[in-house]
Formats: structure tokens, C-alpha cells, sequence
């Protein structure tokens, strides 16, 4: 990969009038896992960002032999209020563009005005969405759930075969696989019992009519994020509040939808829905 896409504050700025694109990686990921997107979008003139998450970041390597002592720890709220802190330091507001947990912080910063446009793919569950109702997410995080002890997760490469990959071949989800870094749990818990919680950090106001525009995607073949669980996701919004909630189902996509075969349909479709007037301004 070239640095302009491993440094997450390396930017192609002055090259375009275009506005920043924002990426925010998902759990047991780093800010790699968008480098095919990010270098789509580089090549079309866009100016990037992919900040990491709190504790991760570091290379694959270093993570996995050494993860954070202090990963454990990481809840929501602050992975929200990290990117909260990045995007008000920057002179406009970026287009957002969130996979997995990432999508559900896009729904959130959206919620809270912070985005041009907003982009959730494959999103983690909102409140307001039960992930235990969908059988092949409750598979996914039973590993997780079931070890409530454990501060923090591996995915072994069975469990991440099934969650992220299932739909490609052996040697795709090999090299998938050298993506995947340890996790805090507590994300996890925060998601199974957020419907328990008055202030719980997933809640997004689905009636909020003051946001920039935002499209849901889902991957017909996720397992962690079921396109059945997307759509409801989508279908929590109301249509009427003025602000537009698009949403769009890609065929035989797994929950690697963003660097699998194909990923440049995504993001044929993603660059086409930026607003006109998002793009010119």
C-alpha cells in the first residue's frame, strides 16, 4: 500500500475542491481494511482520512502480540467522542463513510450534525434493534457474549470464516484474516443489552430532520450484520422528517463488502449518491 493511504492524516489536499471523505473502520479492524476503498477514492480526486479507533493504532503485527492494556476498557462513547474531537478540528464537515461498528458511528455523528453526507455499510445494530433476533448474528457474537469475563476478543479464523467472510474462497478469507486484531468486548455488551438502557451510546434519533443526507447498505450475504437487520435499521427512520435516508442491498456480498471482489460497485454507487451539491461545494 502507498503512505498516502497507510497514514490516516495524509491527505491529497489541494488537488480538489471536493470535500474530505472520512472513513471509520469497524471491530477487530484497523484503518487498513480500507485501503482498496480509500485508494478508489483517492485516484477519483477525493481528499481521505481513516483515523483509528482508540488502541488501534498500530500495525496488524503489534496489536496482535501486544494489544493495548487498556483496550478492555474501550466502550462507545469513546470511540463516538474521538471522532467527534478529529471532525471538529477540521475546517468543514467531512462526507462520513462507516462499516460495521463504523457504520453505527456514522448513524450516530450524523445524528449529531457532524457529517455532509453520511455513508453506514453493513452497520452494527442501533437501539432499537435486538442483533440476538437474527440467527446468524447471534452465532457471530456468541463467542463474544458467552465469555462475559473476557475484557477483550479474538476471533479465531473459523469464527471470522463464518462473521466476515463467508461467501469467499479459502485464500480470500486467508487474506482477510490478516486484517483481523483483537477487541474490546465491551462494545458487544453495549449492543446485546442497549434496549435495557435509557442512555444507552448506540440511540440515534431516527426523527432528527436537521442531518445531512445518509445511505444504509447492506450485503445480501452478511452473517454479523444481517441485510435483514440493515433494513430494519433503515426503516427505523422516518421518511417524513425532511432529512433523506436512502438505503441499497448488494447481492451476494458478505460482511466484507468493502475490500471483497466487486467492492468497486460499492463504491461506483457510493461516489454516484454523493449529493451534487456535496461534491461542488
Amino acid at each position: 500500500m502507498n503512505n498516502a493511504v497507510m497514514n490516516p492524516t495524509n491527505t491529497t489536499a489541494g488537488q480538489s475542491k471536493k470535500p474530505v471523505i472520512l472513513f471509520i473502520h469497524g471491530a477487530f479492524m484497523t484503518p487498513d481494511s480500507w485501503a482498496p476503498m480509500r485508494n478508489y477514492f483517492i485516484e477519483r480526486g477525493y481528499e481521505t482520512m481513516a483515523p483509528a479507533w482508540p488502541y488501534h493504532d498500530r500495525t496488524t503485527e503489534s496489536l496482535r502480540n501486544k494489544p493495548s492494556q487498556d483496550l478492555g476498557k474501550l466502550g462507545l462513547k469513546e470511540v463516538v467522542d474521538h471522532y467527534v474531537r478529529i471532525i471538529q478540528a477540521l475546517p468543514e464537515k467531512p462526507i462520513l463513510i462507516g462499516h460495521s461498528f463504523g457504520g453505527l458511528i456514522t448513524q450516530i455523528l450524523m445524528d449529531r450534525n457532524l457529517g455532509a453526507a453520511g455513508i453506514a455499510i453493513d452497520p452494527a445494530a442501533t437501539k432499537g434493534i435486538n442483533p440476538g433476533a437474527y440467527k446468524t448474528a447471534s452465532k457471530s457474537a456468541a463467542p463474544i457474549l458467552l465469555k462475559p469475563w473476557r475484557k477483550t476478543a479474538r476471533l479465531t479464523f473459523e469464527q471470522f470464516q463464518f462473521a466476515f467472510v463467508n461467501t469467499l474462497s479459502l485464500k480470500e478469507q486467508k487474506e482477510a484474516f490478516s486484517y483481523a486484531v483483537p477487541e474490546t468486548s465491551r462494545i458487544f455488551f453495549q449492543s446485546a443489552f442497549a434496549s435495557f438502557n435509557s442512555a444507552s451510546p448506540l440511540t440515534v434519533n431516527f426523527k432528527n430532520g436537521n442531518r445531512g443526507p445518509l445511505l444504509i447498505i447492506a450485503g445480501e450475504e452478511d452473517h454479523i450484520v444481517p441485510a435483514a437487520m440493515v433494513k430494519k435499521n433503515f426503516e427505523l427512520y422516518n421518511q417524513q422528517s425532511g432529512a433523506t435516508t436512502q438505503y441499497k442491498e448488494f447481492p451476494k456480498r458478505s460482511h466484507w463488502i468493502i475490500a471483497e471482489k466487486g467492492f468497486q460497485e460499492v463504491a461506483d454507487y457510493i461516489m454516484n449518491w454523493i449529493p451534487v451539491s456535496v461534491q461542488t461545494r
